[in-house]
């Protein structure tokens, strides 16, 4: 595979002199910038549900982490650690079904394998985020086959600009103390063009509304110790006993605040391109070094340790009391805390009419050196470590022969181990190849689309056997211009995924998620068949969009709950059976009312997804979102900018076996900004305010939702420059 990769750096001198072929380019010459989006056809419209934050929207909505910034929008949530992680979860599938990329490259961390992982790309630098909702394995292979979100940061830039510009970006919020400053710097002079960028945040454990133990497990506990004490013998007493301890036990849980909560996260990017009159050979080097903490991740070790004390209690009467202060001790010590650092390199390459009949050649490649450390109790724990890199090539083609598309492959390597007491699986190299082709053409006033690609991946662990898939995915898509504004698209499509090294070779207990995971080395790919149809429109002051899908996997991958139990965790293995999952999203937006001094909007949204399992019994499926609805007030002016913004989630009672419940709950959302204009600058002074009810939120999306909910009340300040 190392020639691939060395054959992609190799082609950069051929890029370069082609870009800068003819003479030096002016201020006043350049051409039009290649403009790539996450799926290239994007400029004419897609049959494909998808969601675009821009540079404004991103400012009110970045919060923590990619999964909270896109976590409110339609069909979208956040599978949310804390706050240090949280990745999207797309139409109700997670994890490895939806892949979060950087300038379209994986960002090649290991979010993928645990809820409290975290992904590497920070939204505060983020200029854009891009989100294909569904099926996208035709462009990103089978990491996608529930989506994609894109975050586009420019560390590479493809033009140079007239002038230096910039921003500037500090918050702090009261919750938590947290405290926020990012900066941004573009420019460049002749055929140069150069980026930097950095950012740092830091916050204390954040206050919650209650008990960080939710209602519902503290009645589970209490249950399951009223049966264990009902079997013994005198157990009356006992039983007396017994629940005046735990009542004092849970008086002095963890209330108000969330230990282990915290994070400190800093990072930042230089990058530099040669630009020229048909295109840009560019390089970015990143850096991020975080710490945080993962709440709820030691439950497991402390239920342990309390039953092994129970166990040495009745042969060792005489050292209760030391057993109890070391127990006490440890507790405050075990706090575990996440040390993670990458380091990654980008090179991207962009050429106009490489060839004739082509529009454009784009290459881009990213190198990553990644790991983290858990470690517990002032010591060093569970070491993870994943050497990476991905490549791909994307080759559009003009509409001479009535289709209008690109070509395109894409490679990819990953060396990734656990090393530690938590090591849940066991080093696995993984390698990838796809190719596709995806196009577009006039059919009469309809558009029709089309699409196919190849696939496959091997993994090979450093015990047991390897693995080899291979697979196929297609699709079809039709847009249906309609009178008044309105739009329709339909769109069916094949795909299919590779379970990762975690589902195939996984057998160890896994803190972060709590359970006893068995892998099954013996797992067929997964597929899905989805059909999507959604209905637009939109005119002078007012938008609405719905989409309704339906997707059927055929051996789709899931743990399955064994009511086992090893080593204090309950057991899962992972398993196949059909799924299906239904679901549907709306949104609308309307102008009030109009003035000389601005306008008001109203907006509301509205998304579910019922899934099922094909199965004999408990037919759910774990951690699925509940339904949603939203409404939204907006003032936009030339000097003031209000929002104010309400989500009501439902309840989900509707769960996988031995998963308990979630209450439904209110997020009310608001924020007002000041624009200031000094000079050719623009300075926004804001304040704005989140969880204003102070609810309690417990994301059902969250393997650890019962252990820590999500930030009470929070009032965040700051200012945001632009020059």
């Amino acid at each position: 595979m190392r020639r691939k990769h060395l054959s992609l750096l190799t082609a950069a001198p051929w890029l370069a002199a082609t870009a800068l072929a003819g003479e030096t380019v002016t201020e006043e010459e350049q051409i039009e910038e290649i403009i790539v989006l996450a799926h290239p056809l994007a400029r004419d419209g897609l049959a494909q549900p998808s969601d675009v934050l821009g540079a404004d929207e991103l400012e009110r909505k970045a919060v923590d982490n990619i999964g909270a910034t896109v976590g409110n929008e339609p069909g979208i949530h956040n599978s949310s650690y804390g706050v240090g992680a949280g990745r999207p979860v797309i139409h109700g599938l997670g994890g490895a079904r939806v892949r979060v990329m950087e300038e379209q490259i994986d960002t090649l961390d290991v979010s993928v394998s645990s809820g409290d992982h975290a992904v590497t790309v920070d939204p505060f630098i983020a200029e854009r985020v891009e989100v294909l909702k569904g099926s996208a394995t035709l462009l990103y292979g089978s990491g996608a086959i529930g989506g994609v979100v894109d975050v586009h940061t420019g560390r590479i830039p493809n033009e140079v600009p007239e002038r230096i510009h910039g921003a500037i970006d500090l918050r702090g919020s009261d919750n938590g103390d947290g405290r926020n400053g990012s900066f941004r710097l573009d420019g460049g002079g002749g055929n140069v063009a150069w980026h930097v960028d950095g950012f740092t945040r830091e916050a204390d454990d954040y206050d919650i509304p209650g008990f960080a133990e939710s209602a519902a497990l503290h009645a589970l506990h209490e249950l399951e110790e009223e049966e264990e004490h009902h079997d013994e013998e005198g157990h009356d007493d006992h039983e007396e006993e017994h629940h005046d301890e735990h009542e004092d036990e849970h008086e002095e849980e963890a209330y108000g605040t969330l230990p282990g909560s915290g994070l400190e996260v800093r990072g930042g990017s230089a990058g530099f391109s040669i630009v020229g009159e048909r295109g840009f050979v560019g390089l970015a080097v990143s850096g991020l070094d975080s710490e945080y903490g993962i709440p709820g991740h030691s439950h497991a070790h402390e239920h342990d340790e309390h039953e092994e004390h129970d166990d040495h209690e009745e042969h060792h009467d005489h050292d209760e009391h030391e057993e109890e202060a070391h127990h006490d001790e440890h507790e405050d010590e075990a706090l575990p805390v996440v040390a993670l650092d990458q380091t990654r390199i980008d090179l991207e390459a962009g050429v106009a009419e490489p060839l004739g009949g082509f529009e454009s050649l784009n290459l881009r490649l990213g190198i990553n050196d990644y790991e983290h450390v858990e470690n517990e109790a002032g010591e060093v724990g569970t070491a993870f470590a994943n050497s990476a890199w991905e490549a791909r090539a994307e080759l559009t083609h003009d509409g001479g022969s009535g289709w209008r598309g690109a070509f395109g492959a894409q490679l990819g390597n990953r060396e990734f181990s656990v090393v530690g007491e938590e090591a849940f699986t066991p080093p696995v190299d993984t390698s990838s190849l796809g190719v596709f082709w995806v196009g577009e053409r006039p059919l009469g006033e309809l558009g029709l689309e089309a699409g196919l690609r190849y696939d496959r991946v091997t993994h090979d662990p450093a015990h047991g056997r390897s693995r080899d898939f291979t697979g196929a995915s297609a699709s079809l898509g039709l847009i249906v211009p309609l009178a008044d504004g309105w739009g329709a698209t339909l769109l069916a499509d094949l795909s299919s995924r590779a379970p990762v090294g975690e589902e195939l070779f996984s057998e160890s207990p896994h803190p972060g998620t709590g359970v006893f995971e068995i892998g099954n080395p013996e797992l067929d790919q997964e597929q899905a068949r989805n059909l999507a149809a959604t209905l637009n429109g939109g005119g002078e002051g007012w938008s609405a969009k719905g989409t309704f899908y339906y997707t059927h996997f055929p051996d789709f991958i899931y743990q399955a709950a064994t009511g086992e139990e090893r080593e204090g965790f309950a057991v899962r293995r992972y398993s196949q059976a059909d799924a299906t999952f239904p679901g549907f999203e709306m949104e609308a937006r309307v102008t009030v009312a109009e003035w000389a001094a601005g306008t008001l909007d109203l907006g509301a949204f509205f998304d579910m997804v019922s899934p099922t399992l094909d199965v004999s019994g408990n037919d759910n499926l774990p951690l699925i979102p509940p339904d949603r609805a939203g409404i939204s007030v907006a003032f936009t002016g030339s000097r003031l900018h209000a929002n104010v913004d309400f989500v009501r989630a439902s309840e989900q009672g509707d769960v996988a076996e031995f998963e308990l419940p979630s209450d439904g709950y209110d997020d009310l959302r608001a924020r007002i900004a000041w624009r200031l204009r000094p000079g050719a600058s623009t300075v926004d002074l804001y304040i704005a305010g989140r969880n204003l009810t102070d609810d309690e939120q417990r994301l059902h999306t969250s393997v650890v939702k019962d252990l820590a909910p999500q930030p009470g009340r929070t009032i965040e300040a700051g200012l945001r420059m632009r020059f």
